[in-house]
């Protein structure tokens, strides 16, 4: 039962952590409810790090070129806006970096309060509504600059509390900045990297010392949300240049509303 349980909350991390609904706020409650026994964070952090695979699969053409512009020889444009991207990607995973190391056992205390997960869907869906009636004033994420930067980085720290959705925070404020649709997403998928992998490394005591009997299911799980994670990619990026995110909004009260109602009985 617990391997069944570590898949579906696994295929839940997948979808919902592209999905502007917080995955972190899905398996919260959905942990809660389900009753699924973990010793500590290293769960959540290893289905994180199965979505960080997905990304990097999914977008490893931009990665490549990221990359290939570190080399000193390369010219042109294209080079120019990537060497910059990379500066903003660096600037923005500050935020959350000390986010995480400061307030990192406070945070994770919240992990266990579906409540405070329920109250923040609220939150996440007033925020993914109104980017989707902001007007894009055709920016590329090359030529953002720095202050934008900053301010895409801080709309992923405040992401750090369960139930406000990263890839929410990072898409609606790149919008509201004003960043192309497609680049305020693929934007938002690539500063996850380093915050998802920052995660990792600092769990990674927690993930060394994992019990043998928990292993299976833990990979199971895993797996899991790289899969799931991998085939939403798609969709999401289809409803941002659409403008459709405002249906994860109701999507995200019902969620929230749901919760409370439950929580309220005992449940």
């Amino acid at each position: 039962m617990e391997l069944l349980k570590s898949i579906i909350l696994g295929i839940i991390q997948g979808l919902t952590e592209f999905l502007p609904v917080s995955s972190s706020g899905h398996l919260v409650i959905a942990e809660h409810f389900m009753r699924f026994d973990k010793p500590d964070m290293s769960f959540d952090v290893l289905l994180h790090f199965g979505t960080l695979l997905a990304i990097l699969l999914y977008f490893r053409t931009d990665i490549f070129a990221l990359l290939k512009s570190l080399n000193p020889s390369a010219k042109g444009e294209a080079v120019s806006d990537n060497r910059r991207v990379l500066l903003y990607l660096f600037i923005g995973t500050i935020p959350i970096g000390l986010v995480g190391v400061l307030l990192k056992d406070p945070i994770e205390a919240l992990f266990s309060n579906p409540m405070v997960a329920a109250i923040m869907l609220f939150f996440t869906g007033a925020i993914v509504l109104v980017s989707d009636i902001v007007r894009s004033r055709g920016l590329e994420m090359g030529k953002m600059g720095v202050l934008r930067g900053v301010l895409i980085g801080i709309g992923q720290a405040l992401a750090i509390v369960p139930g406000i959705s990263r890839s929410g925070m990072t898409i609606s404020t790149g919008l509201f900045v004003g960043l192309k649709r497609d680049d305020a997403a693929r934007y938002a998928f690539l500063l996850a990297i380093p915050a998802i992998l920052g995660a990792t490394v600092l769990d990674i005591g927690s993930l060394a010392n994992i019990e043998s009997h928990y292993l299976v299911r833990y990979i199971a799980g895993t797996v899991a949300a790289f899969i799931s994670g991998y085939l939403v990619i798609s969709l999401l990026l289809a409803m941002v240049r659409k403008q459709k995110m405002k249906y994860f909004s109701f999507y995200c009260w019902f969620v929230a509303i749901a919760t409370i109602i439950l929580l309220g009985r005992g449940l």
